[in-house]
């Protein structure tokens, strides 16, 4: 079985040492060296050449966006940023996405003895779909120690679909790996008065603040870290707060976000599961969702939970993910009706939110 190549770069000693042990866990991944900095790198990959390279943001001689950017123009390749819990870090890390990097990971801030299974796992499971973004297929991943996976029953037991309150559209929004450029892509595409959309993107806590406020620099929507109780309004995106799930619920005379502090699901936390069964349950066949780039496969069931209550459904195509996990399973579980490339899928959700805001206000008439 071909290893997974990996290339270390960080200018700590401690945590080129702690990374490679890490990695080490994995059987299917080969350390096959470290550098302390951008200017060493550079000679390893010619030397070395790794599949993958875990950079770190801050390094002397040279910072680790300038390298990436370099990079990534000279010689392509799947890079994870390693990037501290901090608004600095979180603004440093969305930049380097921006740039070309694959994934990033944040640097365990609690404690890493009663951790380190859980947080091996990650990079380990990050590391190796960042291989898969080239023609490469590696699926089998070692079994570790770490909490057992909840589905959506967990946060919010399945109902059945209410049916639209108000008949408006809204629309809902998954993604995970790749999934920051893929929904500033979505996002920067949508007018002013578009219908409200609601996010779910994997993301640390501390990351999802900095990631609203990027986006709503690069929208002509309003976009903002969702708060609980906060009515969900027309020409206004809402960003899941990395620490909490999103749902969207009928408060009575209008719908409102709502943040459950309840379990990770499908071992997140925001999870897209948890937006889609909530979208099905309240907002029902006036939901307009799609399923963007990501690894694993959170947000398919919710996907198709959606599509049987009548929602409209679609997924991102594999050619234009980072990795076409999440909405590959989607794809294949029959919960979307269509797949699209990123940059037509903005277009395709507001046509379908049209179609949606024509059938109510014919039934208005109607009756």
């Amino acid at each position: 079985m071909e290893k997974v190549r990996v290339l270390v770069v960080d200018d700590s000693a401690l945590v080129r040492k702690l990374m490679s042990t890490m990695l080490a866990c994995d059987p299917e991944i080969e350390v096959v060296g470290t550098a302390p900095d951008p200017l060493v790198a550079r000679d390893k990959i010619k030397q070395l050449d790794p599949d993958v390279l875990t950079l770190d943001v801050e390094m002397p001689r040279m910072d680790g966006l300038t390298f990436l950017e370099n990079l990534m123009r000279l010689r392509p390749m799947p890079v994870v940023m390693v990037s501290t819990l901090t608004t600095a870090g979180a603004d440093t890390t969305l930049r380097a996405l921006e740039l070309g990097a694959v994934d990033f990971y944040a640097k365990p801030s609690t404690d890493l003895a009663a951790s380190f299974g859980d947080a091996a796992q990650e990079l380990c499971a990050k590391v190796k779909h960042a291989a898969k973004a080239r023609p490469q297929a590696r699926t089998t991943v070692r079994k570790m120690d770490v909490a057992p996976r909840l589905s959506a029953d967990a946060v919010l037991p399945r109902t059945q679909a209410a049916g639209s309150r108000g008949g408006s559209p809204i629309i809902a929004i998954g993604a995970s790996t790749g999934g920051t450029e893929a929904v500033r892509v979505v996002l920067e595409m949508m007018p002013p008065d578009a219908p409200p959309i609601l996010v779910t993107q994997h993301i640390p806590a501390a990351f999802s603040g900095p990631f609203a406020a990027r986006m709503d620099r690069c929208s002509a929507m309003r976009v903002c870290e969702a708060q609980d109780g906060q009515p969900i309004q027309q020409g206004s995106a809402y960003i899941a707060p990395g620490s909490h799930h999103l749902l969207a619920m009928w408060d009575g005379a209008r719908y409102v976000c709502r943040l459950h502090d309840g379990p990770p699901v499908n071992r997140h936390k925001p999870s897209v599961d948890v937006l889609f069964r909530s979208m099905a349950a309240s907002v029902g066949k006036a939901t307009v969702a799609t399923l963007l780039t990501g690894m694993g496969d959170d947000g398919a069931r919710g996907l198709l939970e959606l599509r049987q209550a009548g929602a409209a459904t679609l997924v991102q195509d594999e050619a234009s993910s980072v990795v076409w996990g999440m909405p590959g399973v989607a794809w294949k579980l029959g919960a979307a009706e269509e797949m699209l490339p990123i940059d037509q899928i903005a277009a395709r959700l507001l046509a379908l939110a049209h179609h949606v805001q024509l059938g109510s206000t014919a039934s208005a008439k109607g009756a």
